[in-house]
């Protein structure tokens, strides 16, 4: 479930390449469409940002090699380490050296830093993963999204949970803009459902396995239900240690925690374990865009997977802009006649608004030895 050692390297490798290289002239003499990407290539929340930059250079790669492309796209990626000022300013970098356009910033506060610099430069943002909902208002006009909202994600867990009849529900976040974001979208779901107000609200450090605090807090409330606002380390150590108290209620994760890195770190703990997602199964062939996935996986060195698979959808959506003549200024355009976009059996609606794409959300459970049901 995971990416192979040898594709991590290469995928770190790639975006470590020279910016001098980033000035040669393409081969083709195609017009050429350039991509800046900042992601987390090192560091522990690598595990999420490595395999979203491969699957998106995996498509460009195969894209640039067709002979009816009427463009050459350019994927340039830059390392962050999750640090949003670092995001920030690798933004700013990538414009200044030609970009035409930030794709894929991964992290809430590092695609809100994304999202300022765009603004402020009149440039777009597209693709941001685990964004905050303020992007997909009006202030953000340049900002592109192709997954649903933290507020449609939260709505469908809770109204998961209210179907079950668990009422008694309680929020645990990483004490970070995108916890926080998190906390906040489940809150305004339960209003929206008329549920109870969450038994316990507890916040843990981010990326830390300190979380006795925020299971003293939770364990001592007795809920049914568990809902994490979290990255797979910090959730991971937070279900062990819950369920070391005898805690045997369900426990329900945004898409943001990883859901390949959670899987190695609880092993057959993840047992009943559930996550939300944002796009198909990287195994379900039935779908169009997954079987084109899965057919590039296997000229390459990588292992299919759902940060995977996100990154190969996202850059096919802006390839396609870029082949129907979005380039520079018309680019913002071009994507914004395109909210309806069908990747390949799977819609995306590039201007959704809050609370408006649940039905893009499927709710997983993974048993104990790995397999994926919905």
């Amino acid at each position: 479930m995971k990416l192979s050692r040898r594709a991590l390297i290469q995928c770190a490798a790639a975006a470590a390449v020279s910016p001098a290289a980033w000035a040669a002239p393409p081969a083709s003499g195609r017009p050429v469409v350039i991509l800046g990407q900042s992601a987390p290539l090192t560091g522990a929340v690598s595990e999420i940002g490595l395999p979203f930059a491969a699957g998106a250079k995996l498509y460009v790669d195969g894209f640039n090699q067709r002979p009816d492309a009427p463009v050459r796209v350019e994927l340039r990626q830059l390392d962050d380490g999750y640090v949003a000022e670092k995001a920030g300013a690798n933004a700013r970098q990538l414009l200044a050296e030609g970009a035409d356009a930030l794709f894929g910033f991964v992290g809430t506060a590092s695609a809100l830093a994304a999202a300022t610099v765009a603004k402020a430069q009149g440039a777009v943002l597209f693709a941001p993963f685990a964004a905050p909902d303020s992007l997909r208002d009006a202030a953000h006009p340049n900002v592109f999204l192709v997954r649903p909202s933290m507020a449609d994600e939260a709505f469908k867990m809770v109204q998961h949970c209210a179907t079950l009849g668990l009422t008694r529900i309680a929020v645990v976040g990483e004490d970070d803009a995108m916890g926080r974001a998190g906390v906040e979208a489940v809150d305004r779901a339960m209003k929206e459902l008329k549920l109870p107000a969450p038994v316990a609200t507890a916040f843990m450090p981010s990326q830390s396995k300190q979380v006795d605090a925020a299971v003293a807090t939770v364990q001592a409330a007795q809920p049914q239900a568990v809902i994490q606002a979290a990255l797979f380390q910090s959730t991971a150590a937070f279900i062990q240690r819950m369920r070391k108290t005898g805690y045997a209620g369900a426990f329900l994760n945004f898409s943001a925690v990883g859901i390949d890195p959670l899987y190695i770190a609880l092993d057959k703990d993840i047992g009943g374990v559930v996550v939300s997602q944002v796009v198909p199964s990287p195994r379900s062939r039935a779908t169009p865009i997954v079987r084109e996935y899965l057919a590039a996986i296997e000229q390459s060195d990588l292992s299919p997977g759902y940060e995977g698979l996100e990154g190969f959808i996202a850059a096919k959506a802006i390839c396609e802009a870029a082949r129907r003549g979005g380039r520079g200024p018309t680019l913002a355009r071009t994507l914004a006649g395109m909210t309806t976009y069908d990747v390949g059996g799977f819609r995306l609606n590039l201007r959704a608004g809050v609370r408006e794409a649940t039905s893009a959300i499927d709710l997983v459970s993974i048993t104990a030895d790995g397999r994926v049901i919905r």
